[in-house]
Order: C-alpha cells, then sequence, then structure tokens
C-alpha cells in the first residue's frame, strides 16, 4: 500500500494516526535515504503525543529518550546510521526497554529487528511529495493504516 504525502501538513496528520496507534514495547522501523523526511515523522509522533519542546536528531546519541509526564508512556527516537554491527545495539538496550521505538536506518540491526516492528518507508526529497509505503505486520493489522 501506498500514501502521498504532499504537504508538511499531509506528514503531521500522518504522525498523529501513528502516534494515536503507538502502544508501548512497539517498534516502527523507518526506512528511507537521508533526507526523505525519517526524523521529521519521528518529531510529528512525539509532538502529537504531547511533546513541546525540541527534537533533536539522535544522530550522534543514536538513542533519545522521552517519556512522562510530558507524554503518556516512554518512547525513544533511535538513529542506527553510525551502527556499524548489529551487535552493537545491545549496549543501547533496545531489546531491554518497554518503551516504543521509533527507529531510523532500522536496517542497520539485520535479522534483530524485531518481527513484530512496523515498517514505514519513504522515499522523495527536497520540496518534492514524500511516498509512505508500508509493511504491516499482525500485531499492527487492527491499528494502522
Amino acid at each position: 500500500m501506498a500514501l502521498m504525502l504532499a504537504t508538511p501538513q499531509d506528514t503531521a496528520r500522518l504522525a498523529a494516526a501513528l502516534a494515536a496507534a503507538l502502544r508501548p514495547g512497539d517498534v516502527v522501523a523507518l526506512h528511507g535515504d537521508l533526507g526523505a523526511g525519517k526524523s521529521t515523522l519521528a518529531r510529528g509522533v512525539l509532538e502529537a503525543l504531547g511533546w513541546a519542546d525540541d527534537v533533536p536528531s539522535p544522530t550522534f546519541t543514536l538513542v533519545q529518550p522521552y517519556g512522562p509526564p510530558e507524554l503518556p508512556f516512554e518512547v525513544w527516537h533511535v538513529d542506527l546510521y553510525r551502527l556499524d554491527d548489529p551487535r552493537d545495539a545491545d549496549a543501547l538496550g533496545l531489546f531491554e526497554t518497554d518503551a516504543a521505538l521509533l527507529i531510523e536506518w532500522p536496517e542497520r540491526l539485520g535479522a534483530r529487528l524485531p518481527a513484530d516492528a512496523l515498517h514505514l518507508a519513504l522515499s522523495g526529497s527536497g520540496e518534492e511529495p514524500r511516498r509512505l509505503t508500508w509493511t504491516r505486520p499482525a500485531a499492527w493489522e487492527s491499528r494502522w493504516p
């Protein structure tokens, strides 16, 4: 399935829909090239959940946690672009938390990415509209889209 995101408002609406469906322990794998809008979508989800402050890209920290009291539950924004080996993710605690995970560059986890992750793929860059496609596991069938 595919959806066109022609404007920033379209992306904000999509992010709000994802935020409404998100639960603790969920994993959302955000795929796409540099500039495709993965961080923008993650920021939109956090804002829709109630985060009012800056949402910096976790490119250098790899993991940026957000949580109560601003959010209803803990959400980690994860950027694995700089991860060299899937085993390096062990040090990040990704597999030991019940936080919802919004993971950019999830392919860096290889086979370690949970099978029940919702895969969202964004294509496009610059001012052009984004195209969103997804792979929905059974755990998301009643929640997405």
